[in-house]
């Protein structure tokens, strides 16, 4: 064994999707056929695809799910009454042929949690047309809300069988930033889902009917219901809102670390005193870590499912640099580099981690995620950028969300935070683009203040970020589920999108002209 491992090591280079992309897209051929893609990245077919969400505007990267003993995990929020928001959407099949020109597998080619609630409640697209019509007893939902495709009538019709139902004991939905746009969507929509909950009719929202007739025998009347939640009124800033809805809540799982972060005391205010944790560190490619303090939204144990090695991020980038898990250091940064089960070799996530220590019944590293390796802008990194925007809300105002553009509105390219804010300004908040400057600086030390410019900020209309999503999961065919905004936005489609909803500008001089490419 010891000899395999130090084979592996000397051996087997660092990997990135460049390596895996041309037979990935064997999967895509016009006529797939299975002599061409049997083992392709592990024994027999995979049972999906999972397609990354591709944020920043690049190309989608594909990735082959396989089923084997373990693959298939009990997920977080099973059991009592759960509130689960998931998708079905496959953004296109793939039919594979045998040499008779027979079908003898389809499978789905979307995103990744999609797949692996398919796979976990055995719903194989070929029985779509009898999934369809069932009830779903692992969530709130009938299966049919999942095939929904406009975003807001997605979130809604899940909120919509949810909130009929009052023993409601887990929320489960993958990222804090979409659970806000839930809260929001239930406020505008309020008196329409009560008057839904006690007549029994669903309402005419975009996108509902081309699955009503299998929500329909699903969805009784409860006028009790109703009468309980009239009596708890709309939100109007309420703490605790959502625990006022459903008393027997006990638990929120979502997505709360990096960039998600920023909406976690939004979500947390609505909760009150109801847990929100996280459901673990996990991506396109592999399941990274489990959670290991429930009430630490960034604190993670690492999974030995499959082969996690540590690139040093201070040294070349190349294998020499790769550190195992025993050599770890406390306190340093790590790229993270997997070879799974499902065909990667040492393959780098791009994901950058703080070891936090170790555990101390199997010595498993403990973990923090930091931030993506890449820099976004110059010398700036992902985690700048958060850190800088979040510390000034005390002179801006509490932030929901935000993205930045590259502004070359003055001829000088500078940094452009473009964020959604809950209420109102501040009084201050023009000093918010100067302190917004200095934090930069304070983070980065290569910054020179004398020769960076001053950031700019731009106010969105509120709910521009919930649109957007609306917005790129129809542009895009993806599923509702996929709730991510770049924290560079480089799409310029995208970034005129967001520039035709501003309500406020600081730090821009108007006499300087507008936004250049």
């Amino acid at each position: 064994m010891v000899v395999l491992l130090d084979t592996f090591r000397t051996t087997i280079p660092l990997t990135t999707y460049d390596s895996y992309e041309p037979f990935a897209a064997k999967f895509l051929a016009e006529t797939c056929q299975e002599d061409d893609v049997r083992d392709m990245f592990s024994p027999g077919l995979p049972h999906h695809i999972a397609v990354t969400s591709s944020t920043s505007g690049s190309k989608p990267k594909l990735f082959c799910k396989y089923q084997y003993p373990g693959s298939v995990h009990h997920l977080i929020g099973d059991g009592g009454e759960t509130f689960r928001i998931f998708s079905l959407h496959c953004r296109q099949l793939v039919k594979i042929q045998n040499q008779s020109g027979d079908i003898i597998r389809t499978i789905s080619v979307g995103l990744g949690s999609s797949g692996a609630i398919r796979a976990q409640y055995g719903l194989e697209v070929e029985n779509d047309h009898l999934n369809i019509k069932s009830a779903g007893t692992w969530s709130t939902s009938p299966i049919a809300v999942g095939f929904i495709r406009d975003y807001r009538t997605f979130l809604l019709t899940h909120t919509l069988f949810a909130l009929a139902n009052s023993k409601v004991e887990t929320i489960f939905i993958n990222f804090t930033t979409s659970a806000v746009d839930m809260i929001r969507y239930m406020e505008d929509e309020w008196e329409a889902l009560i008057a839904s909950i006690e007549t029994g009719e669903l309402p005419p929202w975009d996108g509902i009917k081309d699955v009503r007739e299998y929500l329909q025998p699903h969805f009784p009347p409860r006028p009790e219901r109703a009468a309980q939640l009239r009596a708890v009124g709309k939100a109007n800033d309420q703490p605790g809102w959502l625990l006022k809805i459903w008393p027997m809540l006990t638990r929120t799982i979502s997505i709360g670390s990096g960039v998600f972060s920023v909406a976690v005391p939004k979500l947390q205010f609505y909760l009150g005193p109801v847990q929100l944790r996280n459901p673990g560190f996990f991506s396109s490619e592999a399941s990274v870590a489990i959670i290991y303090d429930p009430a630490d939204l960034n604190l993670f144990k690492m999974t030995s499912q499959d082969i996690f090695e540590y690139l040093d991020v201070t040294k070349e980038e190349n294998a020499s640099s790769v550190v195992p898990p025993w050599l770890l250091e406390v306190g340093k940064h790590y790229e993270i580099v997997c070879t799974t089960r499902d065909g990667l070799w040492r393959y780098r996530l791009g994901d950058i981690v703080e070891i936090a220590g170790f555990d101390p019944t199997d010595g498993s590293p403990i973990i923090r995620y930091f931030e993506r390796r890449k820099q976004v802008w110059g010398v700036l990194t992902e985690k700048h950028i958060t850190t800088a925007i979040l510390a000034v809300q005390d002179t801006l105002a509490p932030i929901v969300e935000f993205t930045t553009i590259i502004d070359s509105h003055s001829g000088v390219p500078t940094l452009g935070y473009l964020v959604e804010v809950h209420g109102e300004l501040h009084p201050e908040a023009v000093k918010a683009p100067m302190k917004l400057h200095s934090e930069l600086c304070r983070l980065n030390e290569e910054f020179d203040p004398e020769r960076m410019q001053i950031p700019t900020i731009r106010v969105l209309e509120p709910g521009t970020f919930g649109e957007y999503r609306r917005w790129k999961v129809e542009v895009t065919n993806s599923g509702s589920g996929q709730g991510k905004v770049p924290v560079s936005m480089k799409d310029n489609t995208a970034r005129e999108w967001m520039l035709a909803r501003v309500r406020s500008e600081l730090g821009i001089d108007s006499n300087d002209g507008a936004l250049q490419g």
